[in-house]
């Protein structure tokens, strides 16, 4: 039958996951970093996802598709839930409990330790624009997560750095055109991008660069890649 289903453009899709927590059919999983239409007859036509969707990778089309089937919705939502060593319908890997086992020295707390923070607020979505601090900054830009993975984040990033964090994936909202304005109008002579592996968290880096190409200027940066045990993945 012919009838209205989602469509995700994957060249728009920056991963974030919000589309998949917001479909209450579990029609869309995170696959390979990016939003999946996961079974034609998991899908109401409704478009839950469509406003929730940051970058506009999702559209509706007519097409040949199966029919919603609301009682195979019903069973597969069930199985996820009971699925405990899984992900939830979000599709996303950062949603899966697991536990940390550290090793621990005698004088571990033999040092205290100082905070790096050097301005306040922090959050992207609280920051002003035009604040003195941000004149001649290397920029921070880290997903909030990021701070208490790395064990020694402070001393890694903080330090000589002004600090903005935020989630996309919790927070709801675009940061790409505040992260523009900060960039345009200051003058920022570096930006370190610091992410979690997790692909939801895909959203900042994708802010922060859609940021610097819309500032027109050309200013050295760097994605810092961080697992969710404490590693460094990688930095480029």
């Amino acid at each position: 039958m012919v009838r209205r289903v989602i469509e995700i453009d994957e060249e728009k899709c920056n991963g974030c996951g919000i589309c998949a927590q917001a479909c209450h059919e579990g029609a869309i999983g995170i696959i390979d970093g990016k939003a999946k239409l996961l079974r034609d007859d998991y899908c109401d036509g409704l478009g839950d996802c469509l406003p929730t969707c940051p970058t506009g990778a999702i559209r509706f089309v007519e097409r040949e598709a199966a029919a919603y089937d609301e009682e195979a919705v019903k069973a597969n939502m069930k199985k996820r839930q009971e699925e405990q060593k899984k992900p939830l319908p979000c599709g996303c890997p950062g949603t899966q409990s697991r536990q940390l086992k550290r090793e621990t020295t005698a004088n571990a707390a033999a040092t205290p330790v100082t905070s790096q923070l050097s301005q306040w607020p922090v959050q992207i979505k609280l920051a002003p624009v035009n604040a003195p601090y941000f004149q001649g900054a290397d920029l921070l830009i880290a997903a909030d997560c990021t701070a208490y993975a790395y064990g020694d984040f402070h001393n890694r990033f903080i330090k000589g750095r002004i600090t903005l964090i935020g989630c996309p994936k919790l927070d709801m909202v675009e940061y790409a055109e505040k992260l523009t304005e900060i960039i345009s109008n200051n003058d920022i002579k570096s930006v370190t991008v610091v992410r979690m592996e997790v692909p939801c968290c895909g959203g900042i880096e994708h802010a922060a660069k859609s940021a610097l190409q819309n500032s027109g200027k050309f200013i050295p940066w760097r994605v810092v890649t961080v697992s969710t045990d404490g590693r460094i993945l990688s930095e480029m």
